[in-house]
């Protein structure tokens, strides 16, 4: 249950941000959008392998 803090002062539009920011913090949706499909765990490590290759090359670039 996600509780939200809210001072005197804070309108329902304040309260409504913080708690989209809370949800989407706790990540209910990124895992229920991952739940439509199955993948397969080496389909997983692959795309993690590529990524992470991807990501050195940004960092590393050849000159």
């Amino acid at each position: 249950m996600l509780l939200i803090n809210l001072k005197e002062n804070d309108t329902v539009d304040k309260a409504l941000k913080k708690y989209k920011k809370k949800f989407e913090k706790t990540g209910v949706i990124k895992e229920l959008r991952e739940r439509q499909q199955f993948i397969k765990p080496s389909v997983k490590r692959r795309k993690l392998i590529i990524k992470a290759k991807y990501k050195q090359s940004l960092n590393n670039p050849k000159q």
